[in-house]
């Protein structure tokens, strides 16, 4: 399996290593090329806005979407859940668009507010996963057909699914739980059957 990791900003390298540990193929994307022949892409957290740029001087939006739409799966955490977003609240970044929900930049403060939290995630047994959330967006709304996979413990949503979407408004490849990206290849999987 060959899993593509946009590799325009942000923690990219973390992605690969954790994907690497899981003995897939992990290789960084930044031309639309590069996304050929791959079994699934992760966009990572970063800048939202930067890399909501870089995608758009690479001409990577279109290619991504082309990707969406051949039943490829797509995982985008942070900024990445933010690129994914048909619609984001309180920005001007243009989004994707490609999972219904709605998303809120910079949810739970600045940098400094940055904070760990231990995460019923069931779509992963029942041991808690910890998220780390800086400078982290949250799910205002999801729509349609998104399943939502965890919420803090106030109700805030902070990951969810749709078909072989999936996003989460925290950092997994940021700890040394590799469940989250398991999951993710456990899509990948399901879609190479298909």
């Amino acid at each position: 399996m060959r899993i593509g990791v946009l590799a325009m900003q942000g923690a990219f390298a973390e992605h690969i290593a954790m994907l690497r540990q899981l003995k897939v193929e992990a290789l960084p994307v930044r031309l639309p090329s590069e996304l050929e022949n791959m079994d699934g892409l992760v966009i990572p957290g970063g800048e939202s806005t930067s890399i909501g740029r870089l995608i758009a001087v690479y001409k990577l939006a279109d290619e991504v979407k082309k990707f969406a739409e051949r039943g490829l799966p797509i995982f985008g955490t942070c900024a990445g859940m933010i690129l994914l977003a048909r619609e984001i609240s309180d920005s001007d970044v243009e989004p994707l668009g490609l999972m219904d929900i709605t998303v809120r930049r910079n949810a739970f403060g600045r940098q400094k507010d940055s904070f760990e939290a231990e995460l019923n995630i069931p779509a992963l047994g029942e041991k808690p996963f910890l998220g780390i959330f800086i400078r982290a967006p949250l799910i205002e709304k999801v729509n349609g057909k998104t399943e939502i996979l965890a919420r803090l413990g106030d109700g805030t949503i902070v990951a969810a699914r749709q078909g072989k979407l999936l996003a989460a408004a925290f950092h997994p490849e940021l700890t040394d739980d590799l469940r989250f990206h398991q999951y993710f290849l456990d899509i990948a999987a399901e879609s190479n059957k298909s």
